[in-house]
């Protein structure tokens, strides 16, 4: 693989990326039109699927054999398959909750995989002005500067992220609700600030050791995990085996004590697979 076609698809994600973040900051001090997709708490507005038909036009237009994977393209009806072929997976607005309220934790986040690795990550969030960047074996950096994970070691000693989405499930709930109590009583405490890609580079820059969560989708951590590793951390399913973006689980930590910190006290239930 080139470093030219690298820094090709990095520089096409960038650009994109602050492109999109112009249609969002426009509609987030707006009224926003809302849908709702799978449930009250799954919402769409018209800013996340204008940002995903901008981003996937843009993008194919440069790189026309490539491949997508996109959250509104999905719920629309579009296969969610993830192939060795190059293939970039994007979330148009990554915390949409936060930006109908017009909370500042919001984002775009894109990731381009290929044979089933990141390579490029891309994670902007136009309202605060952070843009997160990782190439593959080159560091991870926000806006332009490098970022580490804290190194934290020590569940009592650490800042938590998750988040706590109701699921129709009771069983689920219970356990969700469970997991929440336990790291709530062994470290120093939780955060729960409604966007994944944000939660995972809160990690990778240090403001935040550790971050789980069961439901997420491919979109959701596609950019993320090459950021944290790329700092240094460590991302993993919550048992502690490999990743796998397609299986809707997620741990990422500033260590891998940390990580099994978190992987002996967490109880896992599953969900559909993207």
């Amino acid at each position: 693989m080139a470093s030219s076609d690298v820094e090709k698809w990095y520089q096409a994600a960038v650009d994109v990326a602050k492109e999109a973040g112009v249609i969002i900051r426009d509609g987030f001090y707006k009224a926003k039109k809302v849908e709702m997709k799978g449930n009250p708490r799954d919402l769409v507005t018209e800013t996340d699927k204008a940002v995903e038909d901008m981003v996937m036009a843009t993008l194919h237009k440069t790189f026309p054999d490539h491949k997508f994977i996109g959250e509104e393209s999905v719920a629309a009806g579009a296969k969610c398959e993830l192939t060795d072929a190059p293939t970039w997976i994007i979330d148009p607005v990554d915390g949409t909750m936060n930006f109908v309220h017009s909370f500042p934790y919001t984002c775009i986040s894109i990731g381009l995989w290929v044979d089933k690795e990141a390579r490029v990550a891309v994670v902007f969030n136009p309202i605060l002005d952070q843009l997160y960047t990782a190439k593959k074996g080159e560091g991870a950096y926000l806006n332009g500067q490098p970022i580490k994970v804290s190194g934290q070691k020590e569940l009592s000693k650490s800042l938590v992220m998750t988040e706590l989405w109701c699921r129709p499930d009771e069983k689920k709930m219970k356990i969700a609700y469970s997991n929440a109590m336990k790291v709530i009583s062994q470290s120093h405490g939780p955060r729960c600030m409604g966007s994944a890609a944000l939660n995972m580079c809160q990690v990778a820059q240090g403001g935040a050791d550790g971050y789980y969560e069961i439901g997420l989708h491919a979109w959701d951590v596609a950019a993320g995990k090459l950021i944290v590793e790329e700092a240094g951390g460590v991302v993993t399913d919550i048992t502690g085996a490999p990743i796998d973006i397609m299986n809707r689980r997620l741990l990422c930590v500033s260590s891998p004590e940390l990580g099994k910190a978190l992987t002996d006290i967490l109880e896992i239930y599953e969900e559909e697979r993207d």
